[in-house]
């Protein structure tokens, strides 16, 4: 392929992906913040939850290995 085909296929993707931006419905602001916090709150359980059990899974290691 030579180089002028190469900047035709380059240029007609980049105007199929310019038509596929106006395509998306775009979540509202207060959509965003809400999900924004919905996931900060998963994350912060996540970390907790997981702490306890590598606190607790140490605890049993320093036990059987003691």
């Amino acid at each position: 392929m030579d180089i002028r085909g190469l900047i035709d296929k380059s240029l007609q993707f980049f105007r199929e992906v310019k038509v596929e931006l106006y395509k998306i419905t775009w979540p509202a602001r207060k959509e965003t913040i809400a999900s924004t916090y919905v996931v900060l709150i998963i994350v912060v359980i996540v970390a907790v939850v997981l702490g306890i059990v590598d606190v607790g899974l140490s605890k049993v290691v320093k036990l059987i290995l003691g």
